[in-house]
């Protein structure tokens, strides 16, 4: 049994895994597959440094089949699959008082700042778990976490059917993003530079403009009969994204910020005035994200399969990172961590 050991930046070794017993409140999980995303990427590079304690195991995108309970477990037993919501918020402050936990003042992201899923055997709370449905597999099941993210995007922006939205990158999440809104019945337009993203979201029947050479301003204008976007999701992450974003939608239109920006961007804050937008931050999931990403998965509504570039066995792992880095025609990577 193996687990990847992150050691410093861009240092994982692979070793032996060290299992730990399921306490009171937690299950222990054969981990079958795990995601690299772009949350581990920036942990491979060393800028969470200061959140983790090294060797650590990272990853958190994962499924898996439990193997052992914990005293005091109720409604989960040995040989259910689940996947896991890796959050773990303390329960005392204002913002979970207030009913958001899970963007918890003092919260923990397991993965991060407490060991993660790239490894063989792993021990959870068991407030963390969702039950993955029989007719998906466990490797399918290792992408419900970032549709989760995607369906909180999507809730966040009020989104309708009907109506119609611009999702600025077409990386793993706003691809993600863009199939959860148009299975929620919206017209949907990706921007896109990337050719083998362009290509892959335009085979799964996505609207696709490159922004290098193509007027996306006047392109939702035409399209939206000179009203302009009712939502726009920033995932690009990027200062070109950023200054476009406020230009799409229409009066009293909404902007989701879902990437996290190196730098501060400069936003226009008068076209925030001038047409009364609205811009919310959207940040990981709550449970009912899940359950959604969950529902829309089991019956075929996100095409999971073509979304998986390429699976590695955990000794590959580095290999996996180096191939996420160089961009081109990758999307997602999952790593076979050894469980069933």
């Amino acid at each position: 049994m193996k687990a990847a050991y992150y050691q410093g930046k861009e240092s994982i070794a692979v070793a032996e895994c060290r299992p730990v017993a399921p306490g009171a409140g937690q299950v222990q999980i054969a981990v079958s597959h795990c995601g690299i995303c772009g949350t581990d990427v920036h942990l491979y590079h060393g800028r969470m440094d200061h959140r983790v304690k090294m060797p650590q195991v990272i990853g958190h995108e994962m499924s898996g089949t439990i193997v052992s309970v914990g005293d005091s477990v109720a409604g989960y037993a040995p040989g259910d699959r689940v996947t896991v919501r890796p959050l773990d918020p303390c329960g005392e402050c204002p913002a979970c008082r207030n009913g958001h936990s899970h963007i918890c003042m003092k919260l923990k992201f397991i993965g991060i700042d407490a060991p993660g899923a790239l490894q063989a055997l792993w021990t959870v709370p068991a407030h963390t778990l969702h039950r993955i449905p029989a007719n998906l597999s466990l490797e399918q099941a290792a992408l419900i976490e970032p549709i989760a993210v995607a369906c909180h995007d999507v809730r966040m922006g009020e989104l309708k059917a009907g109506e119609y939205a611009v999702v600025q990158g077409g990386g793993p999440i706003g691809t993600l993003v863009a199939l959860v809104a148009r299975a929620y019945g919206a017209r949907v337009l990706v921007t896109e530079v990337n050719p083998f993203r362009v290509e892959l979201a335009r085979s799964l029947g996505l609207a696709v403009a490159d922004p290098r050479s193509v007027d996306v301003v006047k392109l939702v204008e035409d399209q939206t009969g000179g009203a302009g976007a009712d939502v726009v999701f920033e995932v690009s992450g990027s200062a070109a994204g950023a200054e476009l974003m406020t230009k799409l939608p229409r009066v009293r239109g909404r902007m989701v910020m879902v990437a996290i920006f190196a730098d501060q961007p400069k936003v226009d804050l008068f076209r925030f005035f001038w047409r009364e937008l609205k811009l919310v931050g959207a940040r990981v999931y709550e449970p009912e994200d899940f359950e959604a990403a969950i529902a829309l998965a089991a019956r075929g509504a996100i095409p999971i399969d073509s979304i998986i570039t390429k699976r590695l066995p955990i000794e590959e792992i580095t290999e996996g990172f180096h191939e996420i880095e160089r961009g081109g025609a990758v999307m997602k990577i999952l790593i076979e961590c050894g469980g069933r």
